[in-house]
């Protein structure tokens, strides 16, 4: 249930109500907007007595609300949520969620320094914002690359510390969380990962922005219950990522879901970002669909780019080449352009 406060409600008015409602021991959500003020009740499974709420000062009226995800619901916060992103680590400030478009760019798996390197100093010339790369990665096969793991992390550091750009990288299990937060300004939960809730309490716990990638055959709402195990944590840097899902279609990797993206903006406050690399599994389909997502309405892109994807460790087909990601970004300035963002 939330509670729509009248325009103008004082401050005291505001107390009053959030107090009354933690004696009625529930959790409480607030959300001030320009002209009024949203008070969200977390329950504890008790019903209350909405007449009771709606007698006391300031109050407009309440309303229930119906969807199991509550933190993550729009009804509960009804402005867009601006993540901020690499202010920890003294980089450049990144906001995934405002006007402007975020672009996370680099190899799926980080194989080497130089590689590493190579492609940071690649995107970066490009304009990326910020600079992907797997430190641990899940493979479907146990005999494939899985990583560099800790040495990884301390290369992606280093490719941070030259190149200015926020790093993410994916975060596989709960005893991870500490060491890839010391070197990450994002952790990222994979696909396979979405719903391992011992994952989702640690990375809420942390207080670090996440990008949280839809699983292969999870729905939005699915999705967005995944996010409220963070949201619980009190750590509001959600950044939602729509990635492909499993479908009967064998041409490509996944089937990129685009209608996710306004649906997701209509459900949620939670930045959306599209990867359309995993979504394809094909390199010649990134850049036409980077535009449609941007289209779309999608907040930010992630995209894998890499010096040599013909001698990619994982996922060398997916890959673009320096060359063609700088085409990409030029391609996408107009389209931004024409949905209101900059780039």
């Amino acid at each position: 249930m939330i509670v729509i406060m009248k325009q103008g409600a004082s401050s005291a008015q505001i107390a009053n109500v959030t107090a009354r409602i933690e004696q009625l021991g529930c959790g409480v959500h607030l959300s001030e907007g320009e002209e009024r003020t949203i008070i969200g009740i977390i329950g504890n499974g008790r019903p209350l007595d909405r007449e009771q709420i709606e007698r006391m000062d300031g109050v407009e009226r309440t309303v229930p609300i119906l969807r199991p995800y509550k933190l993550a619901s729009r009804d509960f916060h009804p402005q867009d949520t601006v993540v901020s992103v690499g202010l920890e680590q003294s980089a450049n400030g990144i906001a995934v969620g405002g006007k402007q478009l975020i672009v996370m760019a680099g190899p799926c798996a980080v194989e080497s320094r130089e590689q590493l390197l190579e492609a940071a100093r690649a995107v970066k010339s490009c304009h990326a914002h910020m600079l992907r790369g797997g430190a641990f990665k899940p493979r479907s096969s146990p005999y494939s690359f899985q990583g560099l793991g800790e040495e990884g992390l301390r290369i992606l550091a280093a490719a941070r510390k030259e190149t200015g750009l926020p790093v993410v990288t994916e975060v596989m299990a709960p005893q991870q969380v500490p060491l890839v937060t010391t070197h990450a300004d994002v952790l990222q939960v994979g696909a396979r990962n979405m719903q391992n809730y011992a994952l989702l309490h640690a990375v809420g716990e942390a207080q670090r922005p996440v990008l949280l990638k839809r699983g292969m055959m999870s729905t939005l709402e699915e999705l967005l219950m995944a996010a409220e195990y963070i949201l619980s944590h009190g750590n509001d840097r959600v950044i939602l990522c729509e990635r492909g899902i499993r479908t009967f279609e064998q041409y490509t990797r996944n089937t990129l879901d685009l209608s996710a993206v306004p649906l997701l903006k209509q459900l949620s406050h939670l930045p959306v970002v599209v990867d359309p690399s995993h979504g394809t599994g094909k390199w010649e389909l990134v850049e036409p669909l980077s535009r449609a997502a941007v289209a779309a309405g999608a907040d930010g892109l992630i995209i894998e780019v890499h010096p040599n994807p013909e001698q990619a460790l994982s996922d060398g087909s997916q890959s673009l080449k320096p060359a063609r990601f700088a085409e990409l970004m030029r391609n996408l300035r107009p389209v931004a352009e024409a949905v209101g963002r900059t780039l």
